[in-house]
């Protein structure tokens, strides 16, 4: 509960928190973001992790000098794209056995709720997830363990990491500094976070409404 509670003040104050991390790891904020970002995407029991709010937080944090912001964009993209790659390698030679073991935190509901993301976009489901949280983490573990080739899948997680990561980072870039949003920060998270759930929720409300 205590861990629950951590994340989301630091998630909702990610602006206070990152400049902390910024003042006191200088040049090595890139290795954490990098191994933040990478984790998010690449491990099936890190879903819980910050994302996209992370991504524009660094991008206002880039507008002020504190990151060069084309460095930024190299080491988050390649951070998402080696991270979908090693889930997607994880589930193709493991998935079964790591989903069968009930000793590994993972929720069978968010397995099913991406076989279903894959039945309605297939293939673009890598690019499309990226975009929504849980369901990020969980493609390309599920793309992985389903066969997909690899050919196919790192052509889709090369653009869906690329556009995820220059879409929220750019956006914090040139729109992170402006006073409304220096002062709202946290409903501005909020309301980052809510947009990337807006189709998962439809998607609930559509299973609802067919059961």
């Amino acid at each position: 509960m205590e861990i629950i509670k951590f994340l989301i003040e630091f998630i909702l104050h990610l602006d206070k928190h990152l400049g902390e991390i910024i003042k006191n790891y200088g040049t090595f904020t890139y290795l954490i973001l990098f191994f933040i970002i990478f984790a998010e995407t690449g491990f099936v029991f890190t879903p819980f992790l910050p994302g996209d709010s992370l991504l524009f937080a660094a991008g206002v944090f880039a507008s002020l000098g504190s990151f060069n912001i084309l460095v930024l964009l190299l080491i988050l993209i390649f951070a998402a794209i080696l991270g979908d790659t090693l889930n997607y390698w994880i589930g193709h030679f493991f998935g079964e056995k790591i989903v069968r073991n009930p000793k590994i935190p993972i929720k069978k509901d968010h397995i099913e709720k991406t076989n279903r993301f894959f039945e309605k976009h297939g293939g673009k489901t890598i690019i499309l997830a990226r975009f929504v949280p849980i369901i990020r983490t969980f493609a390309p573990f599920v793309a992985g363990a389903g066969q997909m080739s690899y050919g196919k899948f790192i052509f889709y997680n090369i653009i869906g990491g690329t556009l995820w990561v220059s879409i929220f980072t750019l956006a914090g870039f040139f729109f992170g500094n402006i006073p409304l949003v220096k002062k709202n920060f946290s409903l501005v998270v909020i309301v980052i976070i809510l947009i990337s759930l807006l189709p998962m929720i439809i998607e609930v409300i559509k299973n609802k409404k067919t059961e």
